[in-house]
């Protein structure tokens, strides 16, 4: 679906998903307007000309001057992480997004969508769940549930002050600049220490960054979106050991095979939590619930809505995907597939 040129203010342009919709939009001939903390690396929205706010998510003022004008709003920011107190999380997840919503009633804005998480729904297996289940009010983490709390106070702003919001719950994302989660794994990998939960075969709900924001751009381009709430994956089957062993094979590693039984793991991540937060730990400890849930639970959900609403079609399949996303870690062992170009259909 194509669109005229549009304004589009974006939060945590310098991230991984904020980043990459800011690469695309420019790429569709849109104006950019990111906000950025004074100590973040610019270097790449610099490089691309891109307008800066100077600013954080607290700052009423910035986010007044970031809306202003703006025709769409590309909420990417968040305090992530599967650790730290409820409180931290609702202050910049949930405190912080009111000030952007209340920015972005007064601006009047076309489309705002908002970026959650598949992390929002009950912490147990997934089984193709799609949209028709509602989040879980009390879920295993801090940051899934200011997550929730997040994506109720959005909608809660499209029904009552008419804000077009589109909700949209990536996965598990992956991409090219990640600069925390696949180095964390590549470290654990190195060292030897990762073991899956059990089997590894669980389903892994994963997107990748550029297949996620191509789910964005729907979202705001799509008449009948607001007030919707979209599941985004990759589309495919992907487990733990897929995933995992994947990124081992490009990194020139070798596949871990080390598992902890499934009931273990979660014994294990109930204790050593408890024990963590008694002690008043201020990093994760490297069992807990969060990793649980990661690892073992078997994370499949339906993506159905999008495709026929939004008429969401992954652009990357998997194997593409995170070749991609490794270029910059590949190993001497690797394949060379990674740097190649995309087809010539995706621009």
């Amino acid at each position: 679906m194509s669109t005229s040129p549009k304004t589009i203010f974006v939060t945590g342009a310098t991230g991984l998903v904020g980043g990459h919709a800011v690469e695309e939009a420019l790429k569709r001939g849109h104006r950019v307007r990111a906000l950025v903390r004074a100590t973040s690396d610019t270097r790449k929205l610099d490089e691309w000309g891109v307008e800066k706010v100077l600013g954080d998510l607290e700052d009423a003022d910035a986010l007044m001057r970031g809306a202003h004008g703006a025709d769409w709003i590309f909420n990417c920011a968040a305090k992530v992480g599967d650790w730290g107190t409820l409180a931290e999380f609702r202050r910049l997840n949930v405190d912080a997004l009111r000030l952007l919503l209340d920015a972005a009633v007064a601006a009047r804005v076309e489309r705002f969508v908002h970026v959650s998480s598949l992390g929002v729904y009950e912490g147990r297996d997934h089984f193709g769940t799609d949209e028709t289940t509602p989040p879980a009010a009390d879920s295993l983490d801090a940051y899934t549930r200011s997550k929730t709390e997040a994506e109720a106070l959005a909608l809660q702003y499209c029904k009552e002050k008419g804000l077009p919001v589109v909700v949209v719950r990536p996965g598990f994302i992956y991409g090219e600049r990640d600069r925390t989660v696949l180095p964390k794994l590549l470290t654990n990998l190195r060292r030897g220490t990762f073991a899956y939960f059990g089997s590894g075969e669980q389903a892994l709900n994963c997107i990748y960054a550029k297949n996620l924001v191509h789910g964005i751009f729907l979202a705001a381009e799509a008449p009948d979106a607001a007030g919707e709430v979209f599941n985004l994956t990759d589309g495919e089957a992907v487990s733990k050991r897929r995933f995992i062993g994947r990124v081992a094979e490009l990194a020139g590693l070798p596949a871990p095979s080390r598992k902890i039984p499934l009931k273990l793991a979660k014994f294990l991540a109930t204790i050593v939590e408890g024990g963590a937060r008694l002690r008043g730990r201020k990093d994760a400890p490297i069992i807990n619930k969060a990793r649980y849930k990661f690892l073992g639970l078997n994370l499949d959900f339906s993506i159905d809505k999008a495709r026929k609403l939004l008429d969401y079609q992954p652009p990357f399949g998997f194997d593409e995907a995170i070749e991609r996303s490794m270029a910059e870690h590949a190993g001497p062992g690797a394949r060379g597939d990674a740097a190649k170009p995309a087809a010539a259909a995706r621009g």
